[in-house]
């Protein structure tokens, strides 16, 4: 091919590329896969190292509700990591007698011991009464502390913060975005109740 054949072909060939990347414009920006509507790949991919940090560190152990089951107790996802239920009314609990350190509500989200009676908190993005107004500051900083909201009371056991605080940047990130893309729940927690008096 000569010289000059070459440099008519060349805008011959930018001009059909052109016209496939019009035509496939449709597919790749409309419908289904618009990116309005999906979150982008690196998007996607902080969300599911989120779940998937979420389900490793059995979060709804204890911030999901437990029901009973056909195979005996198991979390209720219907009220996936909302907390203890607030119509849950308990009891004063039976204090444990050594060598046995705590008590355990049959919800598995209120826990009794010395440090008196702790609720597992509302993660769900519920605005009123879950995470919904918190920020990503605000949420490391609590963890990190052992703080609520990184200033106030102690988290209680049996939360394990001690461990958690050791999640990277990058792992809080995900963790909270995740949490914030889950259905909220609206659950008021109780606050905890002090230790009996002696």
């Amino acid at each position: 091919m000569r010289h000059h054949e070459r440099k008519k072909q060349v805008p011959i060939l930018c001009t059909r590329i052109a016209a496939m990347m019009l035509a496939a414009a449709p597919y790749t920006s409309a419908g289904g896969d618009n990116a309005a509507n999906n979150p982008d790949n690196s998007s996607s991919e902080k969300l599911e190292r989120g779940r998937y940090l979420v389900t490793v560190a059995a979060c709804n152990d204890c911030h999901t509700p437990w029901t009973m089951g056909p195979n005996g107790p198991e979390p209720d996802m219907s009220r996936m990591l909302s907390g203890h239920p607030e119509s849950a009314v308990v009891p004063p609990p039976s204090l444990a007698q050594e060598p046995w350190s705590m008590s355990i509500y049959d919800t598995n989200t209120a826990w009794a011991g010395p440090w008196g009676v702790s609720f597992t908190a509302n993660l769900t993005p519920d605005r009123e009464t879950g995470l919904g107004k918190w920020t990503l500051r605000t949420f490391v900083d609590t963890i990190r502390s052992g703080r609520h909201l990184g200033r106030g009371r102690e988290i209680l056991p049996p939360m394990p913060w001690q461990m958690y605080k050791h999640f990277t940047d990058d792992d809080f990130d995900a963790i909270f975005t995740y949490l914030q893309s889950i259905p909220p729940v609206r659950n008021r927690v109780p606050d905890p109740l002090p230790p009996p008096a002696s």
